[in-house]
C-alpha cells in the first residue's frame, strides 16, 4: 500500500520526490521507495522529510512511533506552564504575536484585555500590513453558548456586554486589510492565542473567569501533537463563524 499522506504532502508543497531527495540528502529511489511501497525511514530522515514539508512526523507515518515515544515527543512542545492568565507576563504577549510572519489567531468569547490594549492594537495592525494573516473570533454576543458562559461565571449578561465592548474598540482593526473578525457559537473548553508555531491556550474552569485559569505556552515541534491539535480546533471553529458584519 502506498503512503498517500506523504504523496500529498509532496504535492500540496510543490515539490517533486527529486527535490525532496536533494534536500534531504538521500536517493530519489529511496524516497520512491518510502512513497509506492509506504517503507518507514530512519528516524532522521523522517525528521527531515516532516520539516522540510512542514507536516507532523506522525501524520506521515502513524505507525512509525510508538505512543511512549509520541507521548514524549509532545511533552517537548510545552514551553512553560502559568498558574493563571494573569501571572503570563506582559511582555510575553508581545512576544508572542511579534514574532509571527504569516499567522497571527486569536480564539476567545471575549477578550477584552486584548482589545483594550492598544499597543497589541497596533501590532495587529503593523502585522497585517506587512502580510501577516490576523484572525480574531469572538463569541457571538446573542448566542446562547455566551449566556450560558456568563452564567458559568457568575456574570450574566455581562460576558454578552464585554463582547459588545470588544467588538467597538476592534472598529479600527477591521478597517486594515488582512484582518479578519469572526463571531463564533461555540463551546469554548479554552481561548487560543497564535503566533505562528507558538501558542497560549487559556483553559477554561466552571466558575472562574478565563483570567484566573492555567494557561499553557506552547511551541510546535517536528512530530509534536499538542500544538497540531490547538491549531486544528481553531480551525475548525473559525470554518463555522460568519463574519462580523459592517
Amino acid at each position: 500500500m502506498a503512503n498517500e499522506r506523504l504523496r500529498t504532502a509532496l504535492l500540496e508543497r510543490g515539490t517533486t520526490i527529486v527535490e525532496l531527495a536533494e534536500a534531504i540528502e538521500v536517493d530519489a529511489k529511496t524516497v520512491e521507495r518510502w512513497i509506492s511501497q509506504s517503507r518507514t525511514p530512519y528516524r532522521k530522515h523522517r525528521f527531515a522529510v516532516a520539516k522540510y514539508l512542514d507536516a507532523e512526523e506522525a501524520y506521515l507515518w502513524p505507525n512509525a512511533l510508538t505512543p511512549k515515544q509520541a507521548a514524549a515527543v509532545s511533552e517537548t512542545e510545552i514551553v512553560t506552564v502559568y498558574p493563571h492568565r494573569w501571572a503570563v507576563p506582559r511582555d510575553a504577549w508581545g512576544r508572542l504575536f511579534s514574532a509571527a510572519r504569516q499567522e497571527i489567531n486569536v480564539l476567545v468569547y471575549s477578550g477584552t484585555f486584548i482589545s483594550q490594549d492598544t499597543g497589541l492594537m497596533r501590532l495587529f495592525a503593523d502585522k497585517a500590513k506587512a502580510g501577516v494573516r490576523v484572525r480574531i473570533l469572538l463569541g457571538d454576543p446573542d448566542s446562547p453558548e455566551v449566556a450560558q458562559r456568563g452564567a458559568d461565571e457568575g456574570i450574566g449578561d455581562g460576558m454578552a456586554a464585554q463582547i459588545r465592548m470588544s467588538l467597538v474598540l476592534y472598529r479600527p482593526l477591521r478597517q486594515v486589510e488582512g484582518v479578519e473578525i469572526r463571531l463564533h457559537r461555540t463551546v469554548l473548553y479554552n481561548s487560543i492565542y497564535r503566533g505562528d508555531d507558538q501558542l497560549l491556550a487559556n483553559t477554561h474552569l466552571y466558575g472562574m473567569p478565563a483570567g484566573d485559569a492555567p494557561v499553557l505556552h506552547l511551541r510546535k515541534v517536528v512530530g509534536g501533537g499538542m500544538v497540531s491539535t490547538y491549531l486544528d480546533s481553531f480551525e475548525a471553529v473559525w470554518a463555522g463563524a460568519p463574519p462580523v458584519e459592517s
